[in-house]
């Protein structure tokens, strides 16, 4: 069982910054792929990014490539997503999921663990 718990959401003009990071209890965190996806109002559930279980593959949705990175600190049981240059259409509630594989994907469905969410609103 992973338990996941994202913070770090919020308020922020066009053009700033945010860091999302997901909390992850349990033992087998260090073993799974992670991802992070977003749901806008009224949308379905959008992929954002992946990462492998050791950090060092990692794929993104065209729409925020070059723009967010994702990251993980396997001895914190910790997963990360820097976000820069942020824009209107990026608000969304922001979730962390995991999967018990090396190597995630953009499918939602492909996902065991997911988190409660958190809120990243952009102001124009």
């Amino acid at each position: 069982q992973v338990q996941l718990v994202e913070s770090g959401g919020g308020l922020v003009q066009a053009g700033g910054s945010l860091r999302l990071s997901c909390a992850a209890s349990g033992r087998t965190f260090s073993s799974s792929a992670m991802g992070w996806f977003r749901q806008a109002p009224g949308k379905g559930r959008e992929f954002v990014a992946t990462i492998n279980w050791t950090g060092s593959s990692t794929d993104y949705a065209d729409s925020v490539k070059g723009r967010f990175t994702i990251s993980r600190d396997n001895a914190k049981n910790t997963l990360y997503l820097q976000m820069n240059s942020l824009k209107p259409e990026d608000t969304a509630v922001y979730y962390c999921a995991a999967v018990s594989a090396k190597y995630g994907s953009s499918w939602s469905g492909g996902y065991n663990y997911w988190g409660q969410g958190t809120q990243v609103t952009v102001s124009s």
